[in-house]
């Protein structure tokens, strides 16, 4: 019997929650997910992502009383990050909002919002977009003016905690980068505590003419911790996106990264790594649309898994009648590092128009006998060789990350990520 949202609970939780500009949203997102449910593995793009774990953690939150945290036992992890890599940070903690990070980003010029106070129109069509709308506490609007060029980037830190009761929080942002601006921005999810803990978001990002947008995502949460998130660019005329996103924590984790082409001459790169272990469960499905051409994608996704760990990768590019001149490229290159990890990957390509260049290329492997053989000849241990040969793997991914003032805390995550990796694999 698959597992049901509370929903009863949950209209009282909706009914609850501020009643500002967001209530008509969250009402007509509540009736739209109790009409058609959550997603579930008897549809193709969740065939292998079960969310019955996600649905009792909220279920359980609701019979609790869907109470808000408090942010204050989780400044330390937040100031950590924020310390350490130089950026304007927009914190949201537990679901709220750090007003004293919105008024130093405005401060900085950053024509920042919360959406209670805008009157935009919540988009809830996609699956799990209705369920952040219903819950949405309240979400930011992020404007890049025309022509602007940021001094250093936007960061949106989300951090979490769960102690005693679990937990469950949504997070909505909305960016708006107009015509032939240019910004940097990261994303950052961490969390603490053993409780269970359901953390869902939804990013939309919109990029003008000739605009230009770097963006890294990172995933750090604690193993006992599951989240969904969305994100979703459109692209107009030259416009160019250079996206990396890096998965380490988490115990299911699914990502969908949503890309329009909506305008000749836009380009698209996106790239990501995964590394998991134990009973991780993360899967990464990508879709962009060339509506248009000439425009061009590029997408390389890497994984590393150990234990008995499961990922998905599944990328889709469509072609649409039309855009003729399309180049899209795709790549999922994975590493087995134990008998039990298991990767489902599919590559998709749907083509509707002629003068086009396609491609698509999977690999599933372990480490080469050979190699490893070669480096215990020079001194190293089987284990020291396969944390070699394995950060080597990786590092292909942390090189495209667009953003430079990363690289360094990019290489040092991974590198910690890989020692620990096998830590009670016996595979290993």
């Amino acid at each position: 019997m698959k597992a049901t949202l509370a929903f009863d609970a949950l209209r009282d939780a909706v009914e609850q929650l501020p009643n500002n500009r967001l209530a008509a949203s969250r009402l007509a997102a509540f009736a739209q997910l109790e009409a058609r449910g959550t997603p579930t593995t008897g549809f193709e793009d969740w065939k292998y992502t079960d969310l019955s774990a996600v649905i009792d953690i909220s279920n359980q939150w609701l019979v609790d009383g869907a109470h808000e945290r408090q942010a204050a036992a989780i400044t330390a992890e937040s100031d950590a990050i924020t310390e350490r890599v130089d950026a304007h940070w927009l914190v949201i903690a537990n679901g709220g909002i750090s007003e004293d990070s919105v008024v130093a980003a405005a401060s900085a010029g950053i024509d920042v919002s919360l959406l209670s106070e805008t009157d935009i129109n919540l988009d809830f069509a996609a699956p799990l977009s209705d369920l952040n709308t219903a819950l949405l506490r309240d979400g930011l609007q992020i404007r890049i003016a025309a022509g602007t060029k940021l001094d250093k980037p936007i960061g949106l830190l989300v951090v979490d905690d769960t102690t005693a009761t679990v937990g469950v929080t949504q997070v909505r942002v909305e960016i708006d980068v107009a015509a032939h601006a240019e910004t940097d921005l990261i994303e950052h999810h961490v969390s603490t505590g053993d409780a269970g803990h359901y953390a869902n978001s939804v990013i939309n990002l919109n990029l003008g003419e000739n605009a230009t947008v770097r963006y890294v995502r990172i995933q750090d949460r604690s193993h006992a911790h599951s989240q969904t998130g969305r994100l979703n660019v459109r692209l107009d005329r030259d416009s160019e996106l250079q996206h990396c996103v890096f998965d380490f924590g988490g115990k299911l984790v699914r990502n969908d990264l949503n890309i329009e082409l909506a305008g000749a001459g836009a380009q698209a790169a996106f790239s990501g790594l995964y590394i998991a272990t134990g009973d991780q469960h993360i899967d990464n499905h990508t879709r962009v649309d060339h509506r248009v051409g000439p425009a061009r994608s590029l997408q390389e996704y890497r994984g590393i898994l150990a234990g008995r760990a499961r990922c998905v990768w599944n990328g889709k590019a469509m072609v649409h009648v039309g855009a003729d001149g399309t180049d899209a490229e795709q790549a999922n290159h994975n590493l087995l590092l134990s008998e039990q990890a298991e990767i489902d990957a599919k590559p998709e390509l749907e083509i509707y128009a002629d003068d086009v260049k396609c491609s698509h290329g999977t690999t599933i492997g372990q480490l080469d006998e050979n190699a490893l053989y070669y480096l215990r000849t020079r001194g190293l241990s089987r284990r020291d060789a396969q944390h070699l040969m394995t950060q080597a793997f990786a590092q292909s991914i942390v090189d495209k990350s667009p953003i430079s003032l990363l690289q360094e805390t990019l290489r040092e995550m991974v590198a910690v990520r890989l020692d620990n990796l096998g830590k009670g694999d016996t595979n290993l």
